[in-house]
């Protein structure tokens, strides 16, 4: 039976990583030959949940069409967000929670997209269907997954169905969400040995807005002024990567996990976009974004409506 390689978005977070091992390892169950990869480093958030309870991370790709020549989408469906020989393997399935843009096949697939918080959700539902137990180490991955993207439940992409996900697998686990969540995304937000360059890719993401190239990377910090230290080196960055891939906007977003609100860096020539979409004026490239924790909810829609007017 043909290996089919399952994985998510480049820049993994926490949601990529757990949702390619929780698929890879349903499909398994199910007679299939998965296996889940990355397309980037592990974050310490990420390695946070491995360490717990006690998985190996996926290995690292870069180019998927010389391994296998059908793929499985986890968390993503943009194209530019995925690998780089995309165009070049078949995309079998695709389960997401995110909008779908830029994204075509040439043959039938499977797709699950949902208006979840995340895709670990999703598949919790997707092991039910298929009468499959979760194991106790899978179901504590999904459980950091559904933490991660939902902030602990406090992001308005949280949904009833995630919290009520989240308690089943918590259960399964064998911990405390609330207790175990908060220590998870403590360790993701120590960003002490991370270099600039490192910041701004961590959980960086690319989109098409209109006719521009916008690239938006967010960090979670106990204490924003943590990472706007640097913030000097932070913008030489930024316009580095701006120059390097020709985008119209790169916007660093850094995000406190105990107040929920968010500061914003904005490079390139499109900052007066930041300016339309979020109602701030930017002081120095910087703006303070009240209440805004998510870049799926809260960053994506309102900046493509700006580039799109």
């Amino acid at each position: 039976m043909e290996k089919v390689l399952v994985f998510g978005h480049k820049n993994p977070d926490t949601d990529t990583i757990c949702s390619a091992i929780a698929y890879a390892e349903l499909k398994n169950k199910i007679g299939q030959n998965a296996e889940p990869i990355r397309l980037g480093e592990v974050s310490g958030e990420t390695q946070y949940a491995l360490d717990y309870f006690k998985k190996e991370a996926p290995r690292l790709v870069e180019k998927v069409a010389g391994e296998a020549s059908g793929v499985i989408l986890v968390d993503h469906n943009e194209r530019q967000q995925s690998a780089d020989d995309i165009d070049s393997v078949r995309v079998l399935e695709v389960i997401d929670h995110h909008r779908i843009a830029n994204f075509e096949t040439s043959d039938p697939l499977y797709y699950r997209a949902e208006p979840v918080g995340c895709t670990a959700t999703i598949l919790n539902k997707l092991y039910k269907e298929n009468g499959v137990a979760i194991a106790k180490e899978t179901a504590g991955l999904m459980l950091s997954a559904i933490i991660s993207d939902s902030l602990l439940f406090k992001s308005p992409t949280c949904t009833q169905e995630d919290i009520d996900a989240a308690k089943e697998l918590a259960e399964i686990a064998g911990v405390d969400a609330n207790t175990y969540g908060l220590d998870m995304l403590k360790a993701g937000a120590d960003l002490s040995d991370k270099s600039v360059e490192q910041l701004i890719s961590l959980d960086a993401k690319e989109f098409q807005m209109g006719s521009s190239k916008v690239e938006i990377a967010q960090v979670n910090a106990v204490d924003t002024n943590d990472v706007l230290v640097h913030k000097a080196d932070i913008e030489a960055a930024l316009s580095s990567v701006v120059s390097e891939k020709g985008l119209d906007l790169f916007l660093f977003v850094v995000t406190d996990i105990l107040t929920n609100d968010s500061v914003a860096v904005a490079i390139g020539n499109e900052t007066s976009k930041v300016e339309q979409a979020f109602n701030v004026t930017l002081d120095n490239n910087q703006a303070t974004l009240k209440g805004v924790v998510s870049r799926k909810k809260q960053i994506v829609p309102v900046l493509t409506e700006a580039f799109t007017k």
